[in-house]
């Protein structure tokens, strides 16, 4: 595979035959609309670049069809930065993502982290925070898969010395 660098990633704005940039869809009453069937696809190769599935714990990957659904309900505010993440990752692979073989999706994987550690991290930590609410994955680390309150977690006392230098600073505040 030849060596990926950011000027061998071309990603480009969509344009209309005009050559405009296109308008923004609208979007759906209360939600974002689904992604299409290729990003989808493309999201849950990229997703299992940063959690794969483990046999040795049992627990699915982040490209576990759950999780992924999760992933794409949770992005949010950050769904621009998921799909310009998924383009430039396909870019460096030189293809669909999920149609890649493993070795060029790592190396994208790689560029992403290397070229746009921003947009890698945006990406990873929208993974992380579904992945680590999936209940199989809870059952995996002996914690029980439910909500922290009502029932709370028990909090290991601290050393609440280590206060006593912000306690002697004072008030840095005005009273109301």
């Amino acid at each position: 595979m030849p060596a990926v660098n950011e000027r061998s990633i071309p990603v480009s704005v969509a344009v209309d035959p005009g050559g405009r940039q296109r308008p923004s869809q609208p979007k759906p009453q209360g939600a974002e609309a689904p992604l299409p069937p290729e990003a989808r696809r493309a999201l849950r190769a990229a997703a299992a670049l940063v959690v794969p599935a483990s046999a040795e714990y049992g627990v699915p990957g982040a490209d576990d069809e759950a999780i992924a659904e999760d992933i794409e309900r949770t992005a949010g505010r950050d769904r621009a930065e998921v799909l310009l993440a998924l383009a430039k990752l396909e870019a460096a692979a030189g293809g669909p993502l999920a149609e890649q073989p493993p070795q060029a999706r790592e190396a994208a994987g790689r560029w992403l982290r290397e070229n746009e550690p921003a947009l890698a991290a945006t990406f990873a930590a929208l993974v992380y925070a579904c992945y680590y609410r999936d209940d199989r994955v809870m059952r995996s680390l002996g914690l029980e898969p439910r909500a922290p309150h009502p029932q709370g977690y028990s909090v290991h006392e601290g050393d609440w010395s280590l206060l006593e230098p912000v306690r002697a600073r004072g008030r840095l505040w005005r009273p109301a």
